[in-house]
Protein backbone atom coordinates (compact mmCIF):
# COMPACT_ATOMS: atom_id res chain seq x y z
CA UNK A 1 0.00 0.00 0.00
CA UNK A 2 1.47 3.36 -1.14
CA UNK A 3 1.46 6.16 1.49
CA UNK A 4 0.52 9.76 -0.09
CA UNK A 5 3.37 12.59 0.90
CA UNK A 6 2.13 15.57 0.18
CA UNK A 7 4.51 18.50 -0.05
CA UNK A 8 3.84 21.24 2.70
CA UNK A 9 5.56 25.35 2.79
CA UNK A 10 5.43 28.00 5.03
CA UNK A 11 5.81 30.95 3.02
CA UNK A 12 6.17 34.76 4.53
CA UNK A 13 7.05 37.97 2.50
CA UNK A 14 10.13 40.32 3.81
CA UNK A 15 9.12 43.22 0.88
CA UNK A 16 10.48 47.13 1.17
CA UNK A 17 12.05 47.56 4.35
CA UNK A 18 14.81 45.68 6.31
CA UNK A 19 12.82 45.73 9.52
CA UNK A 20 10.26 43.27 7.37
CA UNK A 21 13.48 40.80 7.13
CA UNK A 22 14.53 40.96 10.40
CA UNK A 23 10.80 39.43 11.00
CA UNK A 24 10.76 36.85 8.49
CA UNK A 25 14.08 35.78 9.98
CA UNK A 26 12.71 35.59 13.32
CA UNK A 27 9.63 33.69 12.22
CA UNK A 28 12.04 31.13 10.36
CA UNK A 29 14.00 30.72 13.83
CA UNK A 30 11.28 29.79 15.46
CA UNK A 31 9.53 27.45 12.97
CA UNK A 32 12.82 25.62 12.51
CA UNK A 33 13.28 25.25 16.46
CA UNK A 34 9.68 23.89 16.47
CA UNK A 35 10.00 21.66 13.28
CA UNK A 36 13.72 19.99 13.74
CA UNK A 37 13.00 17.03 11.08
CA UNK A 38 9.87 17.98 9.28
CA UNK A 39 9.49 17.66 5.72
CA UNK A 40 7.78 20.65 5.70
CA UNK A 41 9.79 23.78 3.61
CA UNK A 42 9.87 27.41 4.89
CA UNK A 43 10.74 30.82 1.94
CA UNK A 44 10.73 33.66 2.54
CA UNK A 45 10.19 35.63 -0.61
CA UNK A 46 11.42 39.50 -0.77
CA UNK A 47 12.92 42.75 -2.96
CA UNK A 48 15.45 43.24 -0.84
CA UNK A 49 19.36 42.26 -1.59
CA UNK A 50 19.45 40.63 1.70
CA UNK A 51 20.80 36.75 2.36
CA UNK A 52 20.47 34.57 5.07
CA UNK A 53 22.31 34.46 8.24
CA UNK A 54 24.64 31.65 8.29
CA UNK A 55 22.09 29.62 10.65
CA UNK A 56 19.56 28.99 8.21
CA UNK A 57 21.68 28.88 4.98
CA UNK A 58 20.98 25.15 4.54
CA UNK A 59 17.81 25.48 6.29
CA UNK A 60 14.86 27.55 4.32
CA UNK A 61 14.50 29.11 1.32
CA UNK A 62 15.09 32.51 0.17
CA UNK A 63 13.71 33.59 -3.37
CA UNK A 64 14.27 37.40 -4.61
CA UNK A 65 11.96 39.40 -6.59
CA UNK A 66 12.00 42.79 -7.93
CA UNK A 67 11.11 45.33 -6.44
CA UNK A 68 7.68 46.48 -6.88
CA UNK A 69 7.21 43.04 -8.84
CA UNK A 70 4.26 42.20 -5.85
CA UNK A 71 2.95 45.66 -5.95
CA UNK A 72 3.16 48.10 -3.08
CA UNK A 73 2.03 47.03 0.31
CA UNK A 74 -0.37 44.55 1.46
CA UNK A 75 -0.84 43.96 -2.66
CA UNK A 76 1.77 41.48 -2.12
CA UNK A 77 -0.14 38.57 -0.54
CA UNK A 78 -2.50 38.72 -3.70
CA UNK A 79 0.03 36.98 -5.61
CA UNK A 80 0.15 34.31 -3.18
CA UNK A 81 -0.75 31.63 -5.77
CA UNK A 82 2.38 32.45 -8.05
CA UNK A 83 4.78 32.46 -5.38
CA UNK A 84 3.37 28.70 -3.91
CA UNK A 85 5.09 25.59 -4.53
CA UNK A 86 3.10 22.62 -5.41
CA UNK A 87 0.95 20.86 -2.66
CA UNK A 88 -0.36 22.68 0.48
CA UNK A 89 0.95 26.36 1.16
CA UNK A 90 0.41 28.17 4.39
CA UNK A 91 0.98 31.55 4.54
CA UNK A 92 2.09 33.55 7.55
CA UNK A 93 2.93 37.04 8.02
CA UNK A 94 6.74 37.89 8.89
CA UNK A 95 5.64 39.71 12.75
CA UNK A 96 4.30 36.11 14.09
CA UNK A 97 6.26 33.55 16.13
CA UNK A 98 5.55 29.74 15.88
CA UNK A 99 5.18 28.25 19.43
CA UNK A 100 4.88 24.64 18.64
CA UNK A 101 4.07 22.09 15.39
CA UNK A 102 2.22 23.12 12.61
CA UNK A 103 0.93 19.92 11.12
CA UNK A 104 -2.55 19.86 12.98
CA UNK A 105 -3.51 23.29 11.04
CA UNK A 106 -2.29 21.95 7.59
CA UNK A 107 -4.27 18.95 8.45
CA UNK A 108 -7.58 21.39 9.32
CA UNK A 109 -7.16 23.39 5.80
CA UNK A 110 -6.35 20.38 4.01
CA UNK A 111 -8.86 20.14 0.67
CA UNK A 112 -9.50 23.27 0.58
CA UNK A 113 -8.26 24.90 -2.42
CA UNK A 114 -8.05 28.36 -0.86
CA UNK A 115 -8.94 29.18 2.92
CA UNK A 116 -8.43 31.37 6.12
CA UNK A 117 -9.74 30.90 9.80
CA UNK A 118 -12.50 33.05 10.66
CA UNK A 119 -16.62 32.85 10.19
CA UNK A 120 -19.11 35.43 8.24
CA UNK A 121 -20.24 39.12 8.66
CA UNK A 122 -23.61 39.99 6.36
CA UNK A 123 -23.09 44.17 8.16
CA UNK A 124 -21.68 46.43 9.73
CA UNK A 125 -17.97 48.21 9.11
CA UNK A 126 -15.18 46.30 8.28
CA UNK A 127 -12.92 48.26 6.17
CA UNK A 128 -16.03 49.87 4.50
CA UNK A 129 -20.16 48.85 4.60
CA UNK A 130 -20.20 45.27 4.38
CA UNK A 131 -24.03 45.20 3.16
CA UNK A 132 -23.22 47.71 0.44
CA UNK A 133 -20.32 45.67 -0.85
CA UNK A 134 -22.63 42.15 -0.84
CA UNK A 135 -25.38 43.97 -1.79
CA UNK A 136 -23.34 45.35 -4.89
CA UNK A 137 -21.89 41.96 -5.50
CA UNK A 138 -25.34 39.95 -5.08
CA UNK A 139 -23.28 37.80 -2.04
CA UNK A 140 -25.14 37.03 1.17
CA UNK A 141 -22.24 37.83 3.49
CA UNK A 142 -18.09 37.89 3.58
CA UNK A 143 -15.39 35.60 5.14
CA UNK A 144 -14.44 37.76 8.21
CA UNK A 145 -10.40 36.93 9.29
CA UNK A 146 -7.35 38.04 10.08
CA UNK A 147 -4.87 38.28 7.19
CA UNK A 148 -2.20 36.78 8.87
CA UNK A 149 -2.49 33.64 7.92
CA UNK A 150 -3.56 32.52 4.11
CA UNK A 151 -3.79 28.99 2.92
CA UNK A 152 -3.84 27.52 -0.49
CA UNK A 153 -3.32 24.29 -2.50
CA UNK A 154 -1.33 25.47 -5.69
CA UNK A 155 -3.72 24.70 -9.31
CA UNK A 156 -6.09 26.25 -11.07
CA UNK A 157 -8.89 26.87 -8.13
CA UNK A 158 -6.33 28.82 -6.26
CA UNK A 159 -5.13 30.85 -9.16
CA UNK A 160 -8.75 31.91 -10.21
CA UNK A 161 -9.09 33.24 -7.12
CA UNK A 162 -6.55 35.46 -6.55
CA UNK A 163 -6.69 36.89 -10.36
CA UNK A 164 -9.91 37.92 -9.18
CA UNK A 165 -8.38 39.54 -5.80
CA UNK A 166 -6.50 40.96 -7.61
CA UNK A 167 -8.64 42.54 -10.41
CA UNK A 168 -10.92 43.59 -7.18
CA UNK A 169 -8.02 45.61 -6.13
CA UNK A 170 -8.48 47.91 -8.76
CA UNK A 171 -11.55 48.95 -8.20
CA UNK A 172 -11.08 49.04 -4.38
CA UNK A 173 -11.89 52.67 -4.08
CA UNK A 174 -14.91 52.31 -6.60
CA UNK A 175 -15.93 49.23 -4.63
CA UNK A 176 -16.64 51.23 -1.42
CA UNK A 177 -13.68 49.51 0.97
CA UNK A 178 -11.67 51.92 2.79
CA UNK A 179 -7.77 51.94 2.74
CA UNK A 180 -6.02 50.83 5.68
CA UNK A 181 -2.92 53.24 5.60
CA UNK A 182 -3.29 54.38 2.52
CA UNK A 183 -3.21 51.05 0.53
CA UNK A 184 -5.80 48.41 -0.46
CA UNK A 185 -6.37 46.24 2.33
CA UNK A 186 -5.63 42.50 0.88
CA UNK A 187 -8.50 41.05 3.41
CA UNK A 188 -11.39 42.62 2.09
CA UNK A 189 -9.85 41.47 -1.64
CA UNK A 190 -9.51 38.21 -0.47
CA UNK A 191 -12.58 37.91 1.39
CA UNK A 192 -14.79 39.12 -1.53
CA UNK A 193 -13.01 37.08 -4.31
CA UNK A 194 -13.09 33.86 -2.15
CA UNK A 195 -16.41 34.53 -1.64
CA UNK A 196 -17.32 35.20 -5.74
CA UNK A 197 -15.60 31.32 -5.78
CA UNK A 198 -17.25 30.16 -3.19
CA UNK A 199 -14.49 29.00 -1.08
CA UNK A 200 -14.88 28.94 2.86
CA UNK A 201 -13.23 29.81 5.83
CA UNK A 202 -12.45 27.17 8.92
CA UNK A 203 -13.83 28.33 12.06
CA UNK A 204 -11.51 29.63 14.13
CA UNK A 205 -10.99 27.52 18.27
CA UNK A 206 -8.40 29.77 19.61
CA UNK A 207 -5.56 27.13 19.20
CA UNK A 208 -4.08 28.39 15.69
CA UNK A 209 -3.70 32.12 15.67
CA UNK A 210 -4.51 35.34 18.09
CA UNK A 211 -3.17 38.71 18.55
CA UNK A 212 -3.45 41.06 21.36
CA UNK A 213 -5.80 42.96 19.42
CA UNK A 214 -8.52 40.59 20.03
CA UNK A 215 -7.01 40.09 23.51
CA UNK A 216 -6.21 43.17 25.14
CA UNK A 217 -5.96 41.55 28.55
CA UNK A 218 -2.42 41.02 28.34
CA UNK A 219 -0.49 38.25 27.33
CA UNK A 220 2.93 36.04 28.19
CA UNK A 221 5.05 34.07 26.22
CA UNK A 222 8.21 31.43 26.09
CA UNK A 223 9.00 30.82 22.02
CA UNK A 224 11.47 28.01 23.66
CA UNK A 225 9.29 26.09 25.97
CA UNK A 226 6.11 26.74 24.04
CA UNK A 227 4.07 28.32 26.96
CA UNK A 228 2.09 31.14 25.96
CA UNK A 229 -1.31 32.54 26.37
CA UNK A 230 -3.57 35.66 25.47
CA UNK A 231 -6.43 37.20 27.55
CA UNK A 232 -9.42 38.95 26.37
CA UNK A 233 -10.81 40.33 29.62
CA UNK A 234 -14.57 38.86 30.86
CA UNK A 235 -17.26 41.63 30.54
CA UNK A 236 -18.07 43.94 32.39
CA UNK A 237 -14.00 44.62 31.61
CA UNK A 238 -13.80 48.27 28.94
CA UNK A 239 -11.03 46.07 27.55
CA UNK A 240 -13.70 42.81 26.62
CA UNK A 241 -14.05 42.10 22.81
CA UNK A 242 -17.10 41.47 22.11
CA UNK A 243 -16.50 40.23 18.72
CA UNK A 244 -13.94 38.00 19.80
CA UNK A 245 -15.14 34.03 21.12
CA UNK A 246 -12.91 33.17 23.38
CA UNK A 247 -11.78 35.00 26.91
CA UNK A 248 -7.99 33.03 27.07
CA UNK A 249 -5.87 31.67 24.53
CA UNK A 250 -2.96 29.41 23.68
CA UNK A 251 -2.54 29.70 19.49
CA UNK A 252 0.45 27.99 18.08
CA UNK A 253 0.89 31.10 15.83
CA UNK A 254 1.28 34.41 17.87
CA UNK A 255 0.71 37.64 15.57
CA UNK A 256 2.18 40.73 16.73
CA UNK A 257 0.53 42.95 14.90
CA UNK A 258 3.51 44.72 13.76
CA UNK A 259 3.31 46.90 16.57
CA UNK A 260 4.29 44.40 19.13
CA UNK A 261 7.16 43.79 17.74
CA UNK A 262 8.95 46.64 19.28
CA UNK A 263 8.09 45.29 22.94
CA UNK A 264 10.24 43.87 25.30
CA UNK A 265 8.08 40.46 24.92
CA UNK A 266 8.73 39.87 21.40
CA UNK A 267 12.75 41.58 21.79
CA UNK A 268 13.28 38.71 24.84
CA UNK A 269 11.99 35.85 22.29
CA UNK A 270 13.90 36.88 19.24
CA UNK A 271 17.14 37.24 21.01
CA UNK A 272 16.64 34.07 22.29
CA UNK A 273 16.07 32.21 19.77
CA UNK A 274 19.36 33.86 17.58
CA UNK A 275 21.17 32.74 20.49
CA UNK A 276 19.73 28.89 20.42
CA UNK A 277 20.64 29.21 16.98
CA UNK A 278 24.04 29.45 17.43
CA UNK A 279 24.05 27.03 20.53
CA UNK A 280 24.40 29.74 23.01
CA UNK A 281 21.76 29.87 25.19
CA UNK A 282 22.58 29.22 28.17
CA UNK A 283 22.36 30.83 32.02
CA UNK A 284 24.58 33.59 31.05
CA UNK A 285 22.64 34.67 27.56
CA UNK A 286 18.89 34.02 29.41
CA UNK A 287 19.89 36.38 32.47
CA UNK A 288 21.29 39.10 29.89
CA UNK A 289 17.87 38.90 27.61
CA UNK A 290 16.28 39.57 31.25
CA UNK A 291 18.34 42.41 32.19
CA UNK A 292 18.17 44.17 28.67
CA UNK A 293 14.93 43.57 27.42
CA UNK A 294 12.54 42.90 30.34
CA UNK A 295 13.97 44.79 33.05
CA UNK A 296 14.23 48.19 31.77
CA UNK A 297 10.57 47.95 30.23
CA UNK A 298 9.47 46.85 33.48
CA UNK A 299 10.94 50.13 35.34
CA UNK A 300 10.24 52.48 32.16
CA UNK A 301 6.31 51.62 32.25
CA UNK A 302 5.72 51.95 36.30
CA UNK A 303 7.84 55.30 35.23
CA UNK A 304 5.55 56.40 32.60
CA UNK A 305 2.08 55.06 34.65
CA UNK A 306 2.81 57.73 37.29
CA UNK A 307 4.43 60.61 35.24
CA UNK A 308 1.58 60.48 32.88
CA UNK A 309 -0.76 62.72 33.92
CA UNK A 310 1.82 65.37 34.68
CA UNK A 311 3.90 64.85 31.22
CA UNK A 312 -0.28 65.57 29.83
CA UNK A 313 -1.07 68.38 32.27
CA UNK A 314 2.36 70.21 31.01
CA UNK A 315 2.69 69.19 27.40
CA UNK A 316 -0.42 67.58 26.16
CA UNK A 317 -1.05 64.50 24.24
CA UNK A 318 1.93 62.97 22.56
CA UNK A 319 1.63 62.71 18.91
CA UNK A 320 1.90 59.26 17.34
CA UNK A 321 5.14 58.17 16.50
CA UNK A 322 5.13 56.71 12.22
CA UNK A 323 5.86 52.67 11.89
CA UNK A 324 8.64 51.66 10.74
CA UNK A 325 6.38 49.06 8.29
CA UNK A 326 5.25 52.23 6.59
Amino acid sequence: MMIETVNRQILTIANTKKAYFDMAINLARSFIWWHPDSNIKFKIVTDLSENLPSDLENLIQLQHVRPGELGIGFSAKLHLDRLADDGQTLFIDSDCLIFGNLDFIFERFKNHKVSVIGSYITEGEWFGSIKEVCDLFNVPHLPKFNGGIYYLEKGKAAADVFLTARTLEKRYDEIGFIRLRNNPNDEMLMALAMQLHGHTPIPDDGMMMSDPQACPGGYAIDVIRGNRWLLNPAPPSLKHQDWYPFLKVSPVIFHFLGYYTQHHPYKRETYRLKMRAKNRLNHFTEGYAVIKFTVPEYFKSKLKDRLRPLYHFLFGVRKIKPSNRI
